[in-house]
């Protein structure tokens, strides 16, 4: 910015000050929208939610902790959705009673309120909303089912309007960009379910065929699609591949076009205690960069991620939060922050822009157990 401000100056002084006046601008109007960038960390132990107010450089300052109303015993993890229309934030909660509980967003302060609770099929690993917010998606990994239940005006959770058994160990349930399918990964069964999606309705039906299979254990855990609705990139827990698919979004098709992995250069994995215990994986927002955390290693691995392909190349991996199981990255694609289960604490990085590499920024206590990051731009 500062070699053509000053080319222009010698010349034309006016329009100097015209380039500076737009350059102060853009500058201030970039920390205005970064200033009202927040974080939100799902902590099981705690049965709270750590609310984090992110700035223009990476800085993250602690706001609320935000505690479950009704809800007496921790959960294994705490899984978080945002409403599509950024006025709600909701919580699954893997103790008995199994609830969802929802919060209301503030567009300001992005802190949370307390609006009411609603029943969840089983203790649910996943929740999800469709992509109009008129549904809450949801997959129990013990109990091998999927879910659906109604979202009410207010964000509350309505009890569920569909229950579907699955293979092993439902991980994931997501819709496809468009929303006309929902996938669910079944880890112990090695497979990915396919259902079609009437939003209308919030009916699901399944798709034929209905499963994708794997290889054999493998353990499909989470997944993510690609901005342009072109690819979706599906990390393995059991054996730390990530796989990247062809999607064809008039028939909801998945087509395998390259396999790689999220384990450290010179991960061994001979000692029965040090087997791949891959977790999360998110891509940023323009499609260029994807990451995915590894528990076993604690680390975060990095890739570019090929426009025209789909297909990834490795950057590298970076060590993290001891038991990585959540992470995300910021709406701007400038910064990412991983969680430890193990280390109640959160660590950010900046995201380079032309390699995609990490850099570490700092690390911020959090509540107990920390499971799960969801980044929210105001307004």
């Amino acid at each position: 910015m500062s070699s053509p401000t000053r080319r222009i100056a010698s010349k034309t002084p006016r329009a100097a000050i015209a380039t500076t006046l737009t350059f102060l601008a853009l500058t201030l109007g970039a920390r205005a929208g970064m200033a009202e960038t927040f974080a939100y960390v799902g902590n099981a132990d705690s049965n709270d939610i750590s609310v984090f107010k992110l700035a223009e450089n990476g800085e993250m300052t602690p706001v609320q902790t935000a505690a479950f109303t009704g809800v007496e015993k921790p959960g294994s993890s705490t899984p978080l959705a945002i409403t599509p229309d950024h006025r709600v934030l909701i919580a699954g909660v893997r103790s008995q009673p199994f609830q969802a509980v929802s919060f209301s967003i503030d567009p300001k302060t992005g802190q949370l309120s307390h609006i009411g609770n609603g029943p969840l099929a089983d203790s649910m690993a996943n929740i999800a909303t469709d992509r109009g917010g008129k549904v809450l998606f949801s997959a129990s990994y013990g109990g091998n089912k999927v879910a659906v239940n109604p979202l009410g005006a207010n964000g509350v959770v309505a009890a569920p309007t569909q229950v579907i058994p699955t293979g092993l160990n439902a991980h994931a349930f997501l819709p496809s960009p468009d929303n006309r399918f929902v996938f669910a990964t079944n880890l112990g069964s090695d497979q990915v379910l396919s259902f079609a999606f009437e939003p209308t309705t919030g009916a699901l039906t399944p798709s034929d065929p209905p499963a994708y299979k794997v290889p054999e254990k493998s353990g499909p855990r989470h997944f993510v699609f690609h901005p342009n609705g072109k690819f979706v990139y599906l990390l393995h827990e059991l054996n730390g591949d990530v796989a990247a698919f062809n999607y064809e979004a008039r028939s909801g098709a998945w087509d395998e076009i390259q396999r790689t992995t999220a384990l450290p250069e010179g991960f061994s994995g001979k000692d029965s205690d040090k087997k791949p215990w891959a977790a999360d994986i998110h891509i940023t927002p323009d499609g260029r960069f994807l990451y995915a955390s590894e528990r076993t290693t604690n680390t975060i691995a990095a890739y570019k991620v090929d426009a025209a392909t789909g297909k990834l190349t490795t950057i590298g991996s970076v060590p993290t939060e001891k038991q990585p199981r959540g992470f995300n990255i910021d709406p701007s694609g400038r910064y990412l922050a991983a969680v430890g289960e193990l280390s109640d604490g959160m660590t950010v990085y900046a995201i380079d822009q032309s390699s995609g590499a990490l850099a570490k920024l700092k690390s911020y206590p959090t509540g107990k157990k920390p499971n799960w990051v969801e980044f929210l731009s105001l307004p």
